[in-house]
């Protein structure tokens, strides 16, 4: 069975971006020393664009096959005028809006997406699956997460986005691994306590 990571970069006080969403109060953050390590332990975390503009478009998958991303993640790559985001790997977007897929690399799934990534679960493949975001996505997948990568930048927001946009309900994890960098990111790892 694959796993499912929700590998997510967040605030102190757990936002995902601000009340909009917007998220580029982060990027300063990816320095060498973080980006080294983005790019030795999770490659295909860097989208297309990027693999391209830093020169790594080469390196090979590690980790992941497949990423899930909600209407909204989606929507920052389509304003640009990219249709596929991460190329690299099979894309999955949930949206309950989008009828048609404008890539033929992308899959738009609206509706049942839990039964949609048990699919994905259940394939035998040597990859796991990426779940990118957004919160709304993240929420209604809760219980199919099966590790958490959060990358925890040094800031407060105060408000914005959740991580989890769902009701309240008790999920337990255990902590897996804690890396800490130069500029103050927290990299901590956990696997779902089943």
């Amino acid at each position: 069975m694959r796993k499912l990571t929700y590998f997510i970069a967040c605030s102190i006080d757990g936002f995902i971006g601000g009340p909009d969403g917007d998220a580029s109060f982060m990027y300063p953050f990816v320095d060498e020393e973080f980006f080294a390590f983005l790019k030795a332990e999770y490659p295909e975390t860097v989208s297309s664009l990027g693999r391209r503009l830093r020169g790594i478009e080469d390196l090979p998958n590690k980790r992941f096959d497949t990423v899930i991303q909600g209407r909204g993640s989606y929507d920052v790559a389509l304003k640009e005028g990219i249709t596929s985001p991460y190329a690299h790997m099979r894309e999955i977007v949930a949206s309950r809006t989008l009828t048609e897929s404008p890539d033929p690399n992308v899959e738009i799934v609206s509706t049942d997406l839990v039964g949609r990534v048990r699919e994905l679960k259940a394939e035998e493949r040597d990859f796991g699956i990426y779940l990118c975001g957004g919160a709304a996505v993240a929420g209604e997948l809760v219980d199919e997460i099966d590790e958490l990568v959060i990358k925890t930048y040094p800031v407060v927001l105060g408000t914005g986005m959740p991580m989890f946009a769902s009701g309240f309900e008790v999920s337990e994890f255990v902590t897996g691994s804690v890396r800490t960098f130069g500029n103050g990111v927290v990299v901590r790892t956990y696997d779902r306590k089943r």
